[in-house]
């Protein structure tokens, strides 16, 4: 009579579906809703606690350099190039005698000049002469008024002709001494712009080198007026302060990103404006004394802004980028990822300053993005600067925030 119990086919499939429907809901209802890890777990980031911390600030600007003297050598006669007496990229010293310039036709005009001058001394003695004894003949009326005043023009001509002949003698000197040509300056020669043989043109002041003082540098650059305004007003209302003295220092920042080793000092700060771009220039001294910087070189320099003594700062690895190219940061809430668009500042020992979109006691993603989006649940942990990650002991509770360390 057992088999009088059991169900029939039909009732026992009438059993069997809702059951099945039911073990897939459940099956369903195990995947996380948010997109995290399988069973609710948390991935592990590490995070930092953003603090107040003091800070110099600095504004990379792009700069070109400049030779404090720029002498360029041109020829001030006309001739035909006979020598030249330096090594092309060499160091010369002021006075060093550079080219040469035939001196025959100079000598000669030279030479009649003081032959003019002799002439001009000799008749200016002749009239001197006569005019003395002029001066004895018209006390006893031996000759006319008329005589002896002509006696004296005559010797105020003959000087006046000497003076002449100085002066004309003195430009013969000069032109002959311009056929030598010397460096003005101290400073590095490039190359010569002319061989031997060439002919040089005084009117057209024709160009042989160029020699420039590279021991110190300027380098010029660019700011906005808009930018200064900001930092007067920063200044003025106490959110930076004055570093120092006031005498603003400037860094020299080479192509690859590394630091000239040579500080130097901004020396102004432009009167005037660019009215096409709206920019002020300002220029910068550095020692060069390894001739490390050229003329022409492009640098950024780095000028010191001043102290913020709240600054926030985060690890540069931590700045993410949107598709629009803006900077943003990913934050742990209430246990959660949230991006949070941030405006950032300069940048300095592998760290950015945020400047808007970040607030003191916020907690930072600064490793482990590669598992988490927005949303999703995280168990921060402290990050270290050296990349060791702290892992997560087995009886800490899996949700909420765990204390974040301070970047190092």
């Amino acid at each position: 009579m057992f088999h009088q119990y059991l169900p029939s086919r039909r009732k026992v499939g009438r059993i069997i579906l809702p059951l099945a429907a039911v073990f897939v809901l459940a099956s369903c209802s195990d995947k996380p809703a948010d997109g995290g890890a399988p069973g609710g777990m948390k991935v592990p980031v590490s995070v930092i606690t953003v603090e107040p911390s003091r800070a110099e600030m600095f504004a990379d600007l792009p700069g070109r350099v400049e030779a404090i003297r720029d002498a360029q050598i041109r020829a001030r006669v006309t001739g035909i190039v006979t020598g030249i007496h330096f090594e092309q990229g060499s160091d010369v010293k002021e006075g060093q005698l550079l080219f040469t310039i035939d001196p025959a036709p100079y000598k000669a005009a030279r030479d009649q000049a003081a032959a003019m001058l002799k002439q001009a001394q000799a008749d200016a003695g002749a009239a001197r002469t006569l005019s003395k004894r002029y001066e004895t003949l018209i006390k006893a009326n031996a000759v006319s008024r008329q005589d002896y005043d002509n006696a004296v023009a005559r010797t105020a001509q003959a000087d006046a002709a000497i003076a002449s002949a100085k002066a004309a003698l003195q430009a013969a000197d000069i032109d002959l001494g311009y056929t030598k040509i010397t460096s003005p300056i101290d400073g590095r020669i490039g190359k010569s712009l002319v061989t031997e043989g060439a002919l040089v043109s005084a009117s057209s002041a024709t160009q042989l080198a160029t020699v420039q003082q590279l021991d110190r540098v300027y380098v010029d650059s660019m700011r906005s007026t808009a930018e200064l305004a900001q930092l007067r007003k920063a200044i003025a209302d106490g959110t930076l302060k004055q570093a120092g003295d006031g005498a603003a220092q400037a860094q020299a920042l080479m192509d690859g990103g590394e630091l000239y080793a040579e500080p130097g000092r901004l020396l102004f700060s432009g009167v005037s404006v660019d009215p096409t771009t709206g920019q002020v220039v300002l220029r910068s001294e550095f020692p060069n004394p390894d001739k490390i910087l050229l003329p022409g070189m492009y640098v950024r320099v780095r000028l010191q802004q001043g102290i913020d003594e709240k600054a926030l700062m985060v690890p540069q690895q931590a700045l993410q980028r949107t598709a629009d190219g803006r900077s943003s940061l990913m934050l742990v809430k209430d246990g959660k990822v949230a991006v949070s668009p941030v405006l950032t500042g300069p940048s300095m020992n592998g760290k950015v300053v945020v400047t808007s979109g970040l607030q003191a006691g916020d907690a930072v993603i600064v490793e482990g993005f590669q598992k988490i989006r927005p949303g999703a649940p995280v168990q921060p942990m402290p990050w270290k600067a050296d990349g060791a990650q702290q892992q997560p002991k087995p009886d800490q509770p899996q949700g909420g925030e765990q204390p974040a360390g301070q970047a190092g």
